[in-house]
């Protein structure tokens, strides 16, 4: 029995060759095979991978299991053919490579590119494979030795993802808001995104064809040059911002995330526009300073508007006594000339003290739909006989416009105060123009106003203008940039705070050299107009008859108050808190009308008020303030400001009626 033992087990292919009638192969019979040819035939049948054998000139394919399911559809016929009848397909690329082993050359490919016609497997095939010479027993190449895997899946999956992540930077290169660019240490870029003609303006023709540090702002070139010398010479990746030249004659802030490629002397820089991100921060600290300055104003303003009250308490005995002797022409003419001056001197500290009370926003205010073109109209002769021939006065008011929510009085003060500082800014001369138009805010703040519709009444001079520092300072109380007794530092400070108390609000625009313009945002009213601002006249008398209740927990106010009273006539009962007054009331001292103050220790004057209306509603009642807490007063009960003249309370007193009667 020949010796066979060789071509034992090996799957189906060794069952193939072992039934194989080799007689007419130039093989010959098996058992006459080369020992070397018998060995690899034994090696083969035995292992997983793929393995063949090419032998003889012609390369007679033998081979395992392994390498018969690389065959396919070819296998089992192609054991025992010659190697190239059963692959023609690849004569051209691996007869080469046969040659070289037949020659005694050993190959080793990590991949090589065939194309194979395998039903249900694409034509592009890879294959990683050694080829060794085999010899026989007289050392000549009878042979080659394949081992073999096929790695078509792997390399094809492998180049799908390359593929795949250069269309996706291909994506992102085209598509990406930042701007990417390959540049080289020698200062030209190779490479831009379309992003940079988006942020910058400039074509990718002309961004390629100059020095990128042309491109920067002057002021930060060599910084930026020195962190790419740096970065080239540490080959670290490194961050920085610049400002970058657009091709409109502006400069873009960027952000850069700059990397150096490994050694071909070039980097990868991704910049970010940082615009919006800048404004951003600067409208954050536009918004902290304006809440800062607000604050410093609320803080201010609570102080003035305390010591305003408590000069209103002090100036209202002074102003009363002195116009009591005034009325009562006390003294001889020199006196009563000395009494007259002092009186002024007080009304001027009214002035003051009611600036003040405008800046802290807690002046008694009588807001109204007000006609601004007949307001300012009517101010038109006053405000040029003030401002002298050498300012030029203009009036660019249309006569439609809707009516202001304001107070006509105060709006003239403030007009005028305005108009006088303008005056002051141009020593030369100049113009002076008043202005107003209809404006709308949505949701974009104007001077921190809220949505609503409003008039902008604007006083444009052409004076010397103000320093931001200044500008920021104007409306502070008792700043100036007159000089010692030129200004009280008020008139600025007034119109802020009256602008803000009726719902509106105050911008200033002003430069050296520029000018001034000063804008009311005033709402506009929905209430009708009630025809021309009223002058104030002198007020009747009260024919008054009876007692007055006086309370008042100061006894200098008290009295001066009490003064006035009996020369109106009445019988006067003095009490220093309201739970005195009703003490008294409660004994039977019931007066025929109720003077109070309002903020007094213990119950306020309101509080009396509204017990003196539940018990004796006949009563009527006048609350006397220092200013006017809108809390803490009911609206519908009569008031008068201190400090106050004879005839101011006479006039208040003379309009009482009790509450529901006529």
């Amino acid at each position: 029995m020949e010796d066979l033992d060789f071509l034992a087990g090996g799957g189906h292919a060794g069952e193939v060759l072992r039934s194989t009638d080799w007689s007419a192969s130039p093989l010959g019979p098996p058992a006459d095979w080369p020992q070397p040819l018998k060995t690899l035939i034994a090696l083969i049948l035995a292992a997983k991978q793929p393995m063949f054998i090419g032998w003889g000139q012609d390369h007679i394919l033998l081979y395992n299991d392994g390498y018969g399911e690389m065959l396919a559809d070819r296998h089992p016929a192609a054991i025992g053919r010659p190697f190239f009848d059963v692959w023609p397909e690849v004569l051209v690329d691996v007869k080469p490579l046969f040659d070289r082993v037949s020659s005694g050359i050993p190959v080793h490919m990590r991949d090589i590119k065939l194309t194979l016609h395998r039903p249900g497997r694409p034509d592009e095939s890879h294959f990683a494979f050694s080829y060794t010479p085999v010899r026989d027993e007289a050392g000549a190449v009878a042979g080659l030795f394949c081992a073999c895997i096929e790695t078509s899946d792997h390399y094809l999956a492998e180049r799908a993802r390359r593929e795949a992540e250069a269309s996706e930077r291909n994506r992102l290169w085209v598509l990406s808001e930042d701007m990417l660019a390959r540049a080289n240490f020698e200062g030209m870029m190779s490479a831009v995104s379309p992003a940079w003609t988006t942020v910058l303006g400039w074509s990718e023709g002309h961004l390629l064809a100059t020095p990128y540090s042309e491109l920067m702002h002057p002021e930060d070139a060599a910084v930026t040059l020195a962190a790419i010398a740096d970065m080239a010479q540490s080959g670290l990746p490194t961050r920085f911002e610049n400002r970058i030249a657009t091709a409109s004659g502006g400069w873009k802030p960027i952000g850069w995330t700059v990397s150096p490629e490994p050694d071909d002397g070039n980097f990868i820089a991704i910049g970010r526009d940082l615009s919006t991100e800048k404004a951003r921060d600067a409208e954050l600290l536009r918004t902290q300073e304006a809440l800062r300055q607000s604050q410093k104003l609320e803080s201010m303003g609570q102080l003035t508007g305390g010591v305003a009250h408590d000069f209103n308490n002090l100036l209202t005995p002074i102003i009363g006594s002195l116009d009591m002797l005034m009325r009562r022409g006390v003294g001889n003419e020199r006196e009563r000339r000395l009494i007259d001056g002092a009186l002024q001197s007080a009304e001027r500290a009214k002035v003051l003290v009611q600036r003040l009370l405008a800046f802290a926003r807690r002046q008694p205010l009588q807001p109204a739909a007000v006609d601004i073109w007949e307001l300012v109209d009517g101010m038109a002769g006053l405000i040029g006989s003030t401002l002298g021939p050498a300012i030029d006065v203009r009036v660019a008011i249309a006569s439609d416009m809707p009516p202001a929510r304001a107070d006509a009085n105060q709006l003239e003060m403030a007009i005028l105060n305005l108009s006088v500082n303008a005056r002051d800014a141009m020593p030369n001369g100049g113009k002076l123009t008043i202005s107003a138009s209809r404006e709308s805010i949505d949701m974009t703040q104007s001077a921190g106003l809220p949505v609503g519709h409003y008039i902008r009444l604007a006083i444009r001079d052409t004076g010397i203008g103000m320093d931001e520092e200044t500008r920021e300072r104007a409306i502070e109380p008792f700043f100036s940039t007159k000089g010692i007794g030129k200004g009280t530092g008020l008139g600025l400070s007034m119109a802020h705070g009256l602008a803000a108390q009726l719902g509106g609000g105050l911008v200033i625009h002003s430069a050296p050299g520029q000018g001034t313009t000063v804008e009311f945002w005033l709402p506009i009213s929905g209430e009708a107009m009630a025809g021309a601002v009223a002058r104030p006249a002198e007020a009747p008398k009260a024919a008054a008859r009876g007692t007055a209740m006086l309370v008042d927990d100061e006894p200098l106010i008290r009295m001066s108050t009490a003064d006035m009273l009996m020369d109106l006539g009445y019988e006067v009962l003095e009490a220093g808190s309201a739970e005195e007054a009703l003490k008294q009331m409660d004994a039977g001292a019931v007066p025929d009308i109720l003077v109070t103050d309002h903020l007094m220790p213990g119950m306020t004057g309101d509080e009396l008020a509204r017990n003196v209306r539940s018990r004796w509603p006949g009563i009527p009642v006048l609350i006397v303030s220092g200013y006017a807490e809108a809390t803490g007063i009911a609206a519908d009960l009569p008031r008068l400001t201190k400090p106050f003249r004879n005839a101011e309370l006479a006039e208040r007193i003379a309009g009482l009626h009790p509450p529901g009667g006529n």
